[in-house]
């Protein structure tokens, strides 16, 4: 006899059981922390404003963004205090966190995707200094008759702007580990400029000032910033520590004077 064809195909399946995508999902909170004080006095527009990362952000377990990732916003509006008991004003929008890969996530300064109206959540420490976050303009600061400053040390809460895609295989370590073994250097990697991005054989390693272990061989170290010409350098590593000094001059492009 025929057998019974009314028997569901075998290779159905189910869509939960398709696999998905690791995701650094739209909305994920990074804390951070302001790097420097910033003033409406003396900030201009364009001038880049350092965070960090407060907390590690993990996704499926493992370290995406890790303690201490830099994380950049751009003065938009600076106005110091005039007469007449006018204020400063302070526009400074969130751009993005460093990835412990090396590439760059999106940020935002609201919670919500495009709520129009919608007004993100504040920490205490960014209502005492007057700071509201608009969707528009990502961190206004107004404050009657006197310059905007803000405390080295604020902490704000900001957020992925977007699902981000991730190869899990980028963030794990690389090295095997029978290579432990091998001879190390340690390398301080310093800089006339700070927060500098430090690359190693053109991977992302960390900011400057730092010491990194270092394999002996010859390695291509490159120092670079934001408006700022790279510097880069091919260095033999041999056993022995080492202190490697960059010397980073501004850009044409940049508008600030050149280092001397």
């Amino acid at each position: 006899m025929r057998a019974n064809s009314s028997q569901p195909a075998a290779h159905a399946a189910s869509p939960a059981s398709i696999p998905q995508p690791n995701i650094l999902l739209d909305g994920t909170p990074v804390k951070l922390r302001l790097d420097r004080t910033v003033s409406s006095a003396t900030a201009k527009v364009g001038d880049e404003v350092d965070f960090r990362a407060v907390d590690d952000v993990a996704v499926n377990g493992v370290v995406v963004i890790p303690q201490g990732a830099l994380a950049l916003a751009t003065v938009t509006k600076a106005q110091h205090k005039r007469s007449m008991g006018r204020a400063g004003k302070l526009n400074i929008s969130i751009d993005s966190v460093r990835l412990a890969d090396g590439q760059k996530a999106m940020l935002r300064a609201t919670e919500g995707g495009k709520g129009g109206g919608h007004v993100g959540a504040m920490t205490g420490a960014m209502v005492a200094t007057s700071i509201v976050f608009f969707p528009a303009a990502p961190l206004f600061l107004f404050m009657h008759g006197k310059d905007i400053t803000i405390p080295k040390g604020t902490e704000i809460t900001a957020y992925i702007d977007g699902d981000i895609p991730l190869d899990m295989a980028r963030f794990e370590p690389h090295a095997a580990p029978q290579a432990a073994s091998a001879a190390q250097s340690q390398v301080v990697v310093t800089c006339n400029v700070p927060d500098c991005d430090i690359e190693v054989d053109g991977a992302f390693v960390g900011d400057t000032p730092s010491t990194l272990s270092l394999i002996s061989g010859k390695h291509q170290i490159t120092v670079q910033k934001s408006g700022y010409t790279s510097w880069s350098r091919s260095v033999l590593i041999s056993g022995s520590s080492i202190h490697i000094d960059a010397e980073l001059t501004a850009s044409q492009a940049s508008g600030k004077p050149a280092a001397q």
